[in-house]
């Protein structure tokens, strides 16, 4: 008699917990969904929105699910939203969905694909009136970085000049952190600063939208391919949820009605599609060049930033 209570209690344990899930999807289709994204655009509300909103307005269109947009501060808050529960998906740079996974906050939904490659850059970009022409001669210069916790205006562009030798801290005359990509090179811009660090895909936006003149800015280095900066869930969303995002994004290239204006990315960029199947194995490689930008370099890098 109790492996017969046991049973029918773990079959209603089941089907609690399949209600909980239909429930929760069901909830998710009257009830906006928060999506947060990282600054890449300076930081500015408009701009940033103004490039995923397409996006998620194919996605309301095709899942009838509803979403919610806004920016956060810094990449950290966006990281912080996710683990504390009051976002729902997320846009995020590599690293900073390196940071969330490792916490138990973050799954990957998808990644966008552009020419059958899901991959950008990082650079470290000079003023082309200087002669900079490699690596090594951005010691003793002044550089921009971006957000601490992004990894194309940051963390990669710090292992990069690690790898050459150059000590972040002691070997540049300066460091201005200024919270995004497109700071960064509006400090490079006004001459400010030397060398200004961001991703090569914020470098062709700013050419794009006039703030830069690219004769007088030129590439010194390119980092090694990146994955693209993905769009992240909550871990702890209900599984049915999981499932519906995952299948809206994965139909969306060819869903009645999605233009493709509206299959856009990081920077605005068109894409091709979404890949809901890409491997988290592709950040690995990516994951070991964080590892030399350590909590203590970090700690260094933000004093001397500090000083006039």
């Amino acid at each position: 008699m109790k492996w017969l209570y046991l049973t029918i209690s773990l079959l209603a344990l089941a089907a609690c917990s399949q209600q909980s899930d239909e429930q929760a999807a069901k909830d998710a289709s009257t009830q906006a969904l928060q999506v947060i994204l990282i600054p890449a655009d300076g930081g500015t509300e408009d701009g940033t929105k103004a490039d995923f909103k397409p996006v998620f307005d194919a996605l309301s269109q095709t899942s009838k699910l509803k979403f919610e947009l806004r920016v956060g501060q810094s990449y950290n808050a966006v990281v912080e939203a996710l683990c504390s529960g009051s976002a729902d998906i997320a846009f995020v740079g590599p690293a900073a969905y390196i940071q969330a996974h490792q916490r138990g906050c973050a799954d990957l939904l998808a990644v966008g694909v552009e020419n059958g490659k899901s991959e950008y850059y990082a650079g470290l970009f000079g003023r082309s009136s200087i002669s900079l022409r490699s690596l090594a001669d951005v010691k003793g210069k002044n550089v921009a970085f971006g957000d601490i916790n992004s990894a194309s205006s940051f963390i990669i562009p710090v292992a990069m000049l690690i790898q050459a030798k150059i000590d972040p801290v002691q070997d540049l005359a300066g460091i201005k952190l200024v919270g995004s990509h497109a700071n960064a090179i509006a400090a490079l811009n006004q001459g400010q600063v030397d060398v200004a660090a961001l991703s090569l895909v914020s470098f062709d936006k700013a050419v794009n939208q006039g703030a830069v003149d690219p004769t007088k800015v030129h590439l010194i280095a390119r980092s090694m391919a990146l994955p693209n900066p993905p769009i992240v869930m909550r871990s702890s969303l209900a599984p049915a949820l999981k499932a519906k995002l995952k299948a809206a994004f994965d139909g969306l290239a060819t869903a009645p009605g999605v233009t493709p204006d509206m299959l856009v990315g990081y920077g605005g960029k068109r894409v091709d599609r979404y890949d809901t199947a890409f491997s988290a194995d592709h950040f690995k490689p990516m994951s070991d060049m964080m590892e030399q930008v350590t909590p203590e370099l970090k700690t260094a890098v933000m004093h001397k930033a500090s000083k006039p």
